[in-house]
């Protein structure tokens, strides 16, 4: 069962981390690219800050974007803003998320994101907490998913093979750490194994790495799709 009260803690602190760590760098850093193809990190704050927005929008049941170019604008727009004026965005746009969340509401009711995608409002904020890790690790400024809480690593695993499970272009799939394992793609008996560690594996499933530090026993490392 989705605690989100205990997930809303380990996103507030996920996002101090973040601020504090941005907090750091300086104009001419935000201009600096980051690790996501053809996006600075101003792109990424922006997207951060208009994200938190807009998964308000979702508490609300209201669109998540008012469309993908509306989404694609906004964060063009805001890109080139200096760092105290990101770093005040991320902040209240975090701020805004958490007072949605304070609102009473059924926690276990469905909610719309983009792309027609469902999921209960519990693990929204799941999700709010995998876009403040992972951009934080993508702004290239000395997170890294070595440095990933072990409990956000496991169940980001968990996340993303619940995603590509039944996905017709992924073979079935056993992924283990050593310790956990897990199974994902198209419904069937396993025939590849994936080991490695957990921060590899997370790299790999989210597309922050290519698997070349994986081992695949049963044929070759699959090509995933995009999330």
């Amino acid at each position: 069962m989705i605690d989100h009260v205990h997930d809303l803690a380990c996103l507030q602190n996920a996002t101090e981390r973040l601020l504090i760590a941005v907090a750091k760098m300086d104009n001419a850093a935000v201009t600096e690219p980051s690790r996501l193809p053809g996006w600075s990190r101003g792109h990424v704050l922006a997207h951060l800050a208009r994200n938190a927005d807009a998964l308000v929008n979702v508490f609300a049941g209201l669109p998540m974007y008012a469309s993908a170019e509306a989404r694609d604008t906004d964060i063009e727009r805001d890109a080139p803003r200096p760092l105290d004026v990101q770093i005040t965005d991320v902040r209240e746009s975090a701020a805004r998320f958490q007072a949605a969340t304070d609102e009473p509401g059924d926690w276990s009711r469905t909610v719309e994101l983009r792309n027609g995608v469902t999921d209960s409002a519990a693990r929204v904020v799941f999700r709010r907490w995998v876009e403040i890790e992972l951009h934080h690790v993508d702004l290239g400024i000395g997170y890294e998913l070595e440095d990933l809480p072990a409990e956000f690593v496991e169940r980001e695993i968990d996340f993303l093979t619940e995603r590509f499970s039944g996905h017709p272009d992924v073979p079935p799939t056993r992924l283990t750490d050593g310790t956990r394992a897990w199974s994902t793609g198209h419904a069937a008996d396993p025939e590849l194994t994936v080991t490695g560690a957990g921060a590899d594996l997370v790299g790999w499933l989210a597309g922050r790495r290519d698997g070349a530090s994986l081992s695949v026993e049963g044929g070759t490392l699959p090509k995933l799709p995009p999330l």
